[in-house]
């Protein structure tokens, strides 16, 4: 029975001594934190970047598209006043 006990905390007091982080682990834990807690600002603000970036380019998108019909209708305007000056011609 004595034998069991002394194993046993044998067996403890090894299991603490291997089972316990050192400070220099705790201290490259915390440079790894820091690292990543910089990597996660970077990354922040590269999304904000880049979500203002797709705002601007929808708001030219919708200004182009703007653009577009409205010179889609002149020209079916102008073609229709042509169409219109070749029948009165043919007209004569």
């Amino acid at each position: 029975m004595k034998k069991v006990i002394k194993l046993s905390i044998i067996a403890i007091v090894a299991s603490l001594v291997v089972g316990c982080a050192t400070s220099s682990d705790i201290e490259n834990l915390q440079v790894q934190i820091d690292g990543l807690k910089v990597s996660v600002a970077q990354a922040s603000s590269d999304a904000q970047s880049a979500q203002s970036a797709a705002v601007d380019a929808s708001a030219k998108a919708s200004a182009a598209e703007v653009a577009a019909n409205q010179a889609a209708q002149l020209s079916q305007d102008a073609n229709s006043k042509l169409d219109n000056m070749f029948q009165k011609s043919m007209a004569k």
